[in-house]
C-alpha cells in the first residue's frame, strides 16, 4: 500500500474526489471487501438519536455502503466548491493501527469549519479493515 503518509493522503483525497467511478475504485483499493467505517456522529445527532431511543453509532460496511457514505459526504460538503477535506498535522502508525487528524476547510477562504480524528485498523496487506471516525468540531 505504501507509506503511512501515502495511505492517509489517499484516504483524505477520496472524500474530495468528484468522479464517482474513480471514488469507487479508490474505496476498493483502500478498504478490504468487508471493511467498515464506524462513525461517532456530531453531538446534536447523537443527542437526538438517544432521545428517540436509538444507538448513536453509525456504520457503513462493505464497498457498496462505503461508496454511499463517501458520496453523501461529498455531495453535502464538497460539491459546489463549499469545502475541502485535508490531512491535519502528522499521522502515526503502530503496527496495524494508523491515527491521524483531518480538517474540513472552506474552499474559498481556507478557514477550518470542522475537524476529526481517524483510527484505522489495517489488514496484513495494509488495507483498511476498520475505520473509526470521531468528529471533534
Amino acid at each position: 500500500m505504501g507509506s503511512t503518509t501515502e495511505l492517509v493522503d489517499r484516504y483524505v483525497a477520496v472524500w474530495n474526489e468528484p468522479d464517482p467511478e474513480l471514488r469507487g475504485k479508490i474505496i476498493r483499493e483502500l478498504w478490504t471487501e468487508d471493511g467498515a467505517q464506524i462513525l461517532q456522529p456530531p453531538r446534536e445527532m447523537a443527542e437526538e438519536a438517544s432521545r428517540l431511543g436509538f444507538s448513536s453509532i453509525l456504520r457503513a460496511r462493505g464497498h457498496d455502503e462505503l461508496e454511499v457514505r463517501v458520496a453523501r459526504a461529498h455531495e453535502e460538503f464538497v460539491v459546489g466548491g463549499r469545502f475541502l477535506f485535508r490531512r491535519r498535522g502528522e499521522s502515526a502508525r503502530l503496527l496495524d493501527v494508523v491515527k491521524f487528524s483531518w480538517e474540513m476547510v472552506s474552499a474559498r477562504s481556507g478557514e477550518v469549519a470542522g475537524v476529526g480524528v481517524e483510527i484505522l485498523l489495517l489488514d496484513v496487506d495494509g488495507r483498511i479493515r476498520l475505520d473509526y471516525q470521531f468528529i471533534e468540531g
